[in-house]
């Protein structure tokens, strides 16, 4: 309860809770705008200096909090600048791209915008049901997880454009979750007493293949305007289809916003298809905050890596307190991709893509041997090589999910 009320009677509180958010806000804008970098790392990291700061973990909490928020918000924006998405938007890129090439690479900055924005306004109305109806339906949940798991594999495979596509895909999941099941308990010695094998993981399956395949790209051709084409109903469909997959990620085990926005797919309108999914998947992957803190609450069960390192830093779960910074934390976010987005696609889409791609490849490397030392840097190496392998098959990449999905069905 004390948790509750010091906002209101504590002003000092009120200050620091403010001071940790702006910083958190920080450190999400760095990691958004880094093509490759995971809001994970930075999460993971604070809950590991967390003592050294001898601050209340409430307040080390709304600084988790607010950085996880911002980055959902701005990593679309190196996606459509340079097609680096993480593991969360890695299924937005190809029709960001479109959106890109057809010149429209500003309306599709704010369509994200939009679709984060709504959808944290939704999830947090929605997230009371559904926590109440998933306290009661978890048990069923977990005794069945490899069956429902199981269940979303095969969606993502027979939802393939074609037979080789659709055997591409499960050989990629299949790869993918042999090399999850070979690494994700190894524990490196690492410079990062937070290190895990996560980090060259998913830079090396979802940031680095992207990378490679850029190498002596064109860059981004010039934009019109930033008018917003799709109509609102459309809009809010989308947005609304993207909170509830956000609810997906939030507490079902293995199941990433990209694999939900490809479940959300169905009700985005046809005829704003490459819209809509951008709405959606943003949606779905800033929703996934409110929706984890609840699960988190409800069910003690952390579902993302921000929710992990909530855990780790043994941060109070004063809700009111937190659902606040979330809700700041996405004022910051928003207004950032219009203030950043438009300059970003313009000085970065002009530059030299060969020594971008290059340089943020030995970016990743750094990033994996801090997390993971040596042995994380080779983990960076293989599971860069696998990424590689879906597009060639004619698959999305979102089957590589294998590297979380498959240890969990074992």
């Amino acid at each position: 309860m004390d948790a509750l009320v010091r906002p209101v009677v504590d002003p000092g509180f009120t200050a620091a809770a403010l001071a940790f958010l702006f910083g958190g806000v920080a450190l999400g804008t760095v990691s958004g705008l880094i093509p490759g970098i995971h809001a994970n790392n930075f999460a993971l990291l604070l809950a590991g200096v967390a003592p050294g700061l001898h601050a209340d973990p409430l307040l080390i909490g709304v600084a988790i909090v607010g950085a996880g928020v911002v980055h959902s918000f701005l990593d679309i924006v190196p996606a459509l600048a340079l097609g680096v998405p993480d593991a969360a938007t890695a299924v937005a890129a190809l029709p960001g791209h479109r959106l890109v090439v057809a010149g429209r690479g500003r309306e599709a900055l704010r369509l994200s915008a939009v679709g984060s924005g709504l959808a944290v306004a939704l999830a947090v109305p929605l997230a009371v049901p559904i926590t109440w109806l998933m306290v009661r339906a978890y048990p069923h949940v977990r005794a069945n997880l490899p069956l429902i798991l199981g269940g979303i594999v095969a969606g993502l495979v027979l939802t393939e454009s074609s037979r080789r596509s659709a055997v591409g895909g499960f050989c990629s999941f299949l790869a993918s979750a042999a090399l999850g099941v070979a690494t994700l308990d190894v524990d490196p010695a690492a410079p990062l007493d937070t290190g895990g094998m996560l980090a060259p993981l998913f830079s090396g399956l979802f940031g680095a293949p992207v990378l490679v395949d850029a190498l002596g790209g064109e860059g981004v051709p010039p934009q019109s305007d930033a008018r917003l084409t799709m109509g609102r109903r459309d809009l809010g469909v989308s947005a609304t289809a993207g909170s509830l997959a956000g609810a997906v990620v939030g507490y079902i085990p293995g199941v990433s916003a990209a694999i939900a926005a490809v479940a959300a797919l169905p009700l985005v309108p046809r005829r704003e298809a490459d819209r809509g999914f951008v709405v959606a998947t943003s949606g779905a992957n800033t929703a996934t905050t409110v929706f984890a803190l609840f699960a988190l609450v409800a069910l003690g069960t952390p579902r993302t890596g921000v929710t992990v390192a909530l855990e780790e830093a043994a941060v109070p779960l004063a809700l009111p307190i937190l659902l606040t910074a979330v809700a700041t934390a996405a004022i910051c976010g928003f207004t950032l991709v219009l203030l950043v987005g438009d300059r970003y696609l313009r000085v970065v889409g002009t530059a030299d893509y060969t020594t971008l791609s290059v340089g943020v490849l030995c970016l990743l490397v750094v990033v994996s041997y801090a997390f993971a030392g040596a042995v994380g840097v080779g983990v960076f190496v293989v599971a860069a090589l696998l990424g590689l392998v879906p597009p060639r098959l004619g698959a999305r990449r979102v089957h590589l999910m294998g590297v979380l999905i498959g240890p969990l069905l074992l």
